[in-house]
């Protein structure tokens, strides 16, 4: 039945990755749109923390934590935001539902284990107006738009190196299209301008991982954690349409393409610089666990060639996040409360894009719940909550604020197993 089930999953994913539209925010017009920085529903509760691994759970983030799986699971999760987008003067609401990820992982031996899955990479969904007046007092009329985003899937590897030492590698195969237009019309002038450009990119990166988590106690053990997701070096394949349209019935005219072949930007390279994250935590198996992370990334050196933009710049960013789960009892027999898992956390992250001189950062609030849906308590539903704020409302920008509802499964079965008895 759960295979049955999983392979239904991942014909709707392919599906919906490519069909849905998974935001809205302004900022996704910079760089290759809104990083989707997908985690599992257990690990976003927890602040967005990438070091938490067990033997039941996929950790989407750090390749080590295969080396820690007994038993094949699926994992996949839903998501709804719900965003209200502020400036000054103006406030408008939208809501969004999103596959986040679909994923497979499964023990290959004791120490060594490996999964694979899809899920997105970056997102581009906006549509912005801007309204200046030129030197002869008439009223000119910008506007962007875009649509588009790249998706990725995966390998991962983990194996126990020693007692308690896992180490972990992924490879990513990220692929996708990015379509970006400006509309340009001026007051009383019959004909407006377009310029209309479409990148499709993909290309490959790397992410390492490294657990380490001794005994401290009898109960209770230390977690540590380092992932370094390397530089992506992505190939983009461009074109460029340019032309005028009329105003008065929206019709294209005399548009061409440019040859971007004389300006080498008919294929350009595009680099997301590398992250690297650290974390540490302390807490007893089955019980409780509390951890923070911090990240930090040179977005200073973020480069694409083909889409230039003014009053726009990067710096180098970081984040950093804290969270924590309670179990009351997870082998209780009378109480299925006391078998819940509690969980919640907070990052929080300087996302090194500055606009018109002003950094666009990023603060969530999360918390959840993981139900048991088997007696034994390795299968759960998982239910996340967030909400936050991004950007600013400062030299006329828009501030996203938003409440974000997780539903996820996490599956378990068998697989590689001997049979003992005929």
């Amino acid at each position: 039945m759960i295979k049955r089930l999983v392979i239904a999953l991942c014909c709707l994913a392919f599906y919906a990755v490519h069909a849905q539209n998974n935001t809205i925010s302004p900022y996704s017009y910079f760089g290759v749109g809104v990083i989707s920085n997908v985690a599992t529903v257990e690990n976003q509760m927890m602040g967005h923390l990438q070091m938490y691994a067990d033997s039941i759970h996929i950790n989407l983030n750090n390749p080590a934590a295969y080396g820690k799986l007994r038993l094949t699971t699926y994992a996949g999760s839903l998501s709804q935001d719900r965003v209200r987008l502020d400036t000054y003067t103006e406030s408008q609401k939208i809501t969004l539902t999103n596959l986040e990820y679909l994923s497979i992982g499964f023990p290959l031996s004791d120490r060594f284990g490996g999964g694979f899955g899809l899920m997105p990479y970056s997102s581009v969904g906006y549509h912005l107006l801007e309204e200046t007046t030129n030197t002869n007092g008439a009223t000119v009329l910008n506007e962007y738009s875009g649509q588009g985003g790249l998706n990725k899937v995966y390998l991962s590897l983990g194996y126990r190196l020693l007692d308690q030492l896992y180490l972990g590698a992924t490879v990513n195969f990220n692929f996708g299209n990015l379509t970006n237009q400006r509309i340009q019309s001026v007051e009383s002038v019959e004909f407006g301008t377009l310029d209309r450009r479409q990148s499709q990119i993909n290309g490959f990166d790397f992410n390492y991982g490294l657990t380490y988590t001794p005994k401290i106690t009898a109960k209770n053990t230390l977690f540590t954690s380092l992932t370094v997701h390397t530089q992506s070096n992505l190939v983009s394949e461009n074109l460029q349409r340019i032309g005028s349209f009329s105003r008065a019935s929206g019709d294209e005219i005399e548009v061409v393409d440019v040859d971007l072949s004389t300006s080498g930007l008919d294929r350009t390279a595009i680099k997301i610089p590398t992250k690297t994250t650290l974390g540490l935590g302390y807490g007893q198996d089955k019980k409780w666990f509390l951890g923070a992370e911090y990240s930090f990334q040179a977005m200073s050196d973020f480069k694409n060639q083909f889409v230039s933009l003014d009053r726009t710049e990067y710096k180098d960013a970081s984040s950093f996040g804290v969270g924590a789960y309670y179990v009351p009892d997870y082998a209780s027999f009378t109480s299925y409360l006391k078998r819940i898992t509690y969980r919640a956390g907070m990052h929080m992250e300087q996302s090194g894009l500055v606009v018109r001189g002003s950094e666009i950062n990023y603060f969530g609030i999360t918390f959840g719940l993981g139900l048991p849906i088997d007696n034994v308590g390795f299968s759960n539903l998982n239910l996340g909550f967030e909400f936050g704020r991004k950007g600013t409302t400062v030299a006329n920008l828009v501030e996203e604020n938003y409440f974000k509802v997780n539903l996820g499964l996490s599956l378990n079965d068998r697989w590689f197993l001997k049979r003992r008895i005929d």
